[in-house]
């Protein structure tokens, strides 16, 4: 297990969301999956407690915690897309399998976790400051799905 591991809560169904995002995005695998030892309140013996895997290389451990905490927009995964046919294949994998679109990029799978689809033409473009960012800014916030030939003409000008 890695010393700093990102804990996602969900409320049954952790395996499945870790198997999604693993046949989703690359660098990504289920590593492990724990099961209780006995009944406890609320669930029995043999029922998935916890799964640790990996997203786009970073170590997450799911949760089977119930309704109590709901997922929100103050965490969110954030991709870098190279272009725009790996922004469509991830935005339609999540938004096709029960999510849904967002603005600016933004999009929530169906366990209720977001994720910043972010092609990399856009982060550079803000990066750069001045007329390129606000351009690229403004195009940006009239899209939920990033078009990166909108991003792009909106950099050139």
């Amino acid at each position: 297990m890695s010393k700093n591991t990102i804990c996602l809560w969900y409320n049954n169904d952790a395996e499945a969301a870790a198997r999604f995002y693993a046949e989703t995005f690359p660098d990504s695998s289920v590593d492990a999956v724990f099961r209780a030892p006995a009944d406890f309140p609320g669930g029995r013996a043999g029922d998935v407690l916890t799964v640790q895997f990996t997203v786009c290389g970073v170590a997450c451990i799911g949760l089977n915690g119930g309704d109590i905490f709901p997922q929100s927009e103050a965490f969110s995964f954030q991709i870098a897309t190279e272009d725009q046919a790996e922004t469509d294949r991830y935005w339609n994998a999540i938004v096709g399998n029960g999510g849904v679109e967002s603005e600016c990029g933004w999009c929530k799978d169906k366990w209720g976790l977001s994720w910043q689809i972010t092609p990399r033409v856009l982060t550079e473009a803000l990066a750069q400051g001045g007329e390129v960012a606000r351009r690229a800014f403004e195009a940006m916030m009239q899209m939920q799905k990033i078009d990166v030939a909108k991003i792009e003409a909106a950099v050139r000008g």
